[in-house]
C-alpha cells in the first residue's frame, strides 16, 4: 500500500488543481496561482486523508473490472483452444456440460493441493469435464516434466494419463525428466514410444499453445483455472471451485 501514497496524492492534487483551472472563468487563473492552489489542495487532502483511500479503492475496482472484461474477451475469442483443444488431456466426463480448465506446473506446491480438489470434484460431479494445460514456469525441471507429460498424452488412448498425472504431481521432490519417466513407467506406458515421441514437434507445439494462451490471459502463476468466462487464480479450495462450476451450469457464467 505505501507505494501508492505519493503517486495517488500527486494525482489527486494535479486533478484537483486542474479542475479549479477548468472551472474558473477564462483568464481568471494563471500559472502564478498554481502554487497557492496546490497548497490548498494539499492542505485539504492532509486534513481528509480518507479521500486518498476512497480514490485508491475506486481505481483498484476500475482496474480489476477492466482486467476481467479483457480476460472475458480473450476467453470468448479463444474458447475452442481453451476448452476443447485436442492437445489438452481430459479427465472426468469428456462430454460434460461444464469444463474446468487448469493451467498447472508439476513443481507447483499449490497445484499439488488443488489436485485433490479437482479429483474430488470429478468424483462428485459426473457431468464435469476437466482439461489440463501444461504451464511449466518453475524452472528447467518443470519443462522436462511437461515434455514427458505431452508424450504420455500422445500415447494415451485409455484414460491412463490421469494416473501418470497423479503419480508425478503427488510425488515428493522436484519433478523433472527422470521422475516423469518413472511415473510414466509406473502408470503402464510404453517407454520406447515415449522416448521416440519426445523428439516429435508435437511436444513444442503443445507447450507453445499453452504458453500463448497463458500470455493472452495474463497468467503469472499456477494453478489458474478457467471456468466459463472467468479465471480462478490459486488453490482456492473445493468449495470455491464447486460454487463456480454450479453457477456456470446454472447461468453460463462462473458468477451469475
Amino acid at each position: 500500500m505505501p507505494a501508492y501514497r505519493f503517486p495517488l496524492r500527486s494525482a489527486a492534487a494535479v486533478a484537483a488543481s486542474g479542475f479549479l483551472f477548468l472551472a474558473a472563468p477564462a483568464g481568471a487563473l494563471t500559472d502564478k496561482d498554481r502554487p497557492e492552489i496546490e497548497a490548498i489542495v494539499k492542505d485539504y487532502l492532509l486534513k481528509n486523508p480518507e479521500i486518498l483511500r476512497e480514490a485508491l479503492d475506486v481505481l483498484e475496482k476500475r482496474q480489476s473490472q477492466e482486467e476481467q472484461n479483457k480476460q472475458r474477451q480473450v476467453i470468448s475469442s479463444n474458447a475452442k483452444l481453451i476448452f476443447d483443444s485436442p492437445r489438452g488431456p481430459v479427465f472426468g466426463n469428456p462430454q460434460g456440460d461444464v469444463t474446468l480448465v487448469e493451467f498447472f506446473d508439476y513443481n507447483c506446491g499449490y497445484c499439488k493441493r488443488a489436485m485433490q480438489d479437482v479429483m474430488q470434484l470429478t468424483k462428485d460431479d459426473p457431468k464435469l469435464k476437466v482439461a489440463f494445460k501444461e504451464f511449466p514456469v518453475l524452472g528447467p525441471g518443470s519443462i522436462e516434466a511437461a515434455k514427458v507429460a505431452v508424450a504420455v498424452r500422445m500415447q494415451d488412448k485409455g484414460g491412463k494419463y490421469v494416473e501418470f498425472h497423479r503419480r508425478l504431481l503427488g510425488g515428493r521432490g522436484e519433478a523433472n525428466k527422470e521422475r516423469a519417466l518413472a511415473a510414466a513407467k509406473d502408470a503402464g506406458f510404453d517407454m520406447a514410444r515415449i522416448d521416440k515421441d519426445l523428439q516429435s514437434p508435437e511436444i513444442a507445439d503443445t507447450l507453445k499453445e499453452s504458453a500463448q494462451l497463458a500470455e493472452l490471459l495474463g497468467l503469472n502463476g499456477t494453478p489458474t483455472f478457467v471456468i466459463a468466462d472467468e479465471l480462478v487464480v490459486g488453490a482456492q479450495g473445493y468449495d470455491t471451485l464447486k460454487s463456480k462450476i454450479d453457477a456456470a451450469r446454472k447461468c453460463g457464467k462462473a458468477t451469475c
